[in-house]
């Protein structure tokens, strides 16, 4: 039950943050001599053949927590999976409740899911309206407009479900009609989310021949911890990192959570008890049901879908195939085996080939620079969750290798004099998380903290604006932003990190509360926030009583 909860807290989260906040560059600064095409994530809204909207991540949402389909929702699942769950602790056979899952979470994903070669079943797709927006983009948009192409004119609309690999081709012929109808011999590709992967397979593919530019944000190419360590038995839910993700979608204004109650949650945490809990839990049934309720939960969740697959870590992906489909001969591998052969044909293609893909852009004569953001908590069912992250992936993966510490920790000063006596100290950010100088593309990777990944600002798509559109490569030292910068919400505004401003988190890692080493220290811990605690519950009630 407890990776059950789990699952629909990522879902729930996961929906709640696909809406990207935009915030639009002036379109009148923003001008180039080529067209430059913009490939987003997913949260594009699914029709059906008819032209009715079938699936949208809000709507999944607003089921989940709404009042009527909510409780459709739960009682249908409670009158499902308690009786599996009673004959599994019964019996030892947990194959009903397997299958009792896949079924009650299939329902709400049902008009979405892929079948089992990964190809669309119920002719789902983009809405017609996008498709002939898309259309007309490609054949009628700049002619006659004299060399000038505003980047948002090109924003390539795709079924984000498929094959990146398929996607490619779609992209290519996209590629082929503006350069006709523009006659521009180049385009300039700027993407984020899962359109890094599409870029990436297009250029495995095709190559950079008609390409000026790449640049990304929030890339997940090298993996993104809330998909890939989730379905590979690298599943835990810290109660420190869910005190900072509660604490994350408070400060992102998301909802607002009682002090008294935030408090109860931090409490149970520093004297251990919500991990006491958690434990006993995991003993219990985590050997047991693991590898049955992960493939349970993801063959009616999110794998189905080639193009969520392709965010599975290199580290992660065999495991991941392992707990989704079982053993080789198992009889979910030949059922899936259609499905199978296109991730295993991204993984040849293009996962695997990642630094040679990287390289083969900057050797081609394109241009490519990466922006990484950082802030904020991993959704915390990931084992990673300590990790310097932006709420999906961490920076490492999103920064294609850049080297960094925990939450709870800064470099060393010895770590710092020696990338200094190797002439690299200008790499370390000033928070001192993060060195970039073992980034694929050290200098022209840039850091921002404080935006989320779902929040694409001004200054992030200008960024990947000029890098795109540029008639040579640009570095951290051409534009008029620093290589680590600060990103401050209220004010919008973007600013170069200092030591005085860098600490944008909506929490603190004390590694000395949360992370105590011996039993004395723990002892202390949990009895100073048990006191702080009671004093906070004697308030509580006067307030209460005030009330009356």
């Amino acid at each position: 039950m407890k990776r059950i909860i789990s699952v629909l807290l990522t879902a729930v989260l996961l929906f709640s943050f696909v809406t990207p906040a935009f915030s639009w560059v002036d379109a009148n600064e923003s001008r180039s001599q080529i067209p430059l095409i913009r490939i987003s994530g997913d949260g594009e809204a699914l029709y059906d053949s008819e032209g009715n909207k079938i699936f949208h991540y809000r709507d999944i949402a607003n089921v989940i927590t709404s009042s009527d389909g909510g409780t459709a929702v739960y009682e249908s699942m409670a009158q499902t999976l308690l009786p599996a769950l009673s004959k599994g602790l019964l019996t030892d056979n947990w194959d009903d409740l397997y299958a009792g899952l896949e079924t009650e979470i299939s329902k709400i994903f049902a008009s979405a899911l892929l079948d089992e070669n990964g190809n669309v079943p119920n002719n789902s797709g983009l809405s017609q309206s996008r498709i002939d927006e898309m259309e007309y983009k490609r054949h009628n948009s700049q002619k006659g407009n004299k060399g000038y192409f505003a980047w948002n004119d090109y924003w390539f609309r795709y079924d984000w479900r498929l094959d990146p690999l398929k996607i490619a081709d779609e992209l290519n012929s996209y590629i082929t009609d503006i350069k006709k109808s523009t006659g521009c011999d180049k385009v300039g590709i700027m993407a984020t989310c899962l359109g890094t992967n599409i870029v990436m397979a297009y250029v495995s593919k095709y190559g950079v021949d008609d390409i000026q530019g790449i640049a990304m944000d929030g890339s997940v190419v090298g993996g993104a911890e809330i998909l890939s360590e989730v379905i590979c038995a690298k599943f835990d839910v810290a109660p420190d990192a869910l005190m900072r993700v509660l604490r994350d979608v408070e400060g992102l204004g998301m909802f607002s959570i009682d002090a008294f109650i935030m408090e109860t949650i931090d409490m149970l945490v520093q004297t251990g008890l919500l991990e006491g809990v958690i434990s006993t839990t995991e003993n219990i049934f985590y050997d047991k049901l693991i590898q049955g309720a992960t493939s349970a939960l993801a063959l009616s969740t999110f794998y189905t879908w080639p193009g969520y697959w392709a965010c599975v870590s290199a580290e992660d992906y065999e495991d991941a195939k392992y707990y989704v489909f079982g053993e080789e001969g198992s009889e979910k591998r030949t059922k899936y085996a259609g499905l199978i052969e296109k991730i295993d044909n991204y993984d040849r293609e293009v996962r695997q080939k990642i630094p040679a893909l990287i390289k083969g852009i900057k050797d081609g004569g394109a241009n490519f620079g990466v922006i990484s953001k950082y802030g904020f908590q991993l959704i915390p069912n990931c084992e990673s969750s300590d990790l310097i992250a932006d709420q999906f992936a961490s920076v490492k993966r999103s920064s294609f290798g850049a080297t960094t510490t925990t939450v709870y920790e800064t470099f060393s000063d010895e770590y710092i004099a020696n990338r200094k006596a190797e002439g690299k100290g200008r790499y370390i950010s000033p928070d001192k998380h993060i060195d970039a100088s073992t980034c694929l593309a050290p200098d022209s990777t840039w850091f921002i903290k404080g935006s989320s990944h779902s929040n694409w600002t001004c200054y992030e798509l200008k960024i990947l604006y000029d890098v795109a559109s540029a008639d040579r490569q640009l570095t951290v030292d051409d534009l008029p932003y620093t290589q680590f910068m600060v990103y401050d919400k209220d004010s919008d505004s973007l600013v170069p990190m200092t030591e005085e401003n860098c600490n944008t988190e909506n929490w603190e890692a004390d590694s000395d509360i949360y992370k105590p080493d011996t039993f004395f220290e723990k002892t202390g811990v949990a009895i100073k926030a048990f006191t702080r605690w009671l004093g906070l519950l004697f308030d509580f009630i006067s307030e209460q009583i005030q009330k009356k």
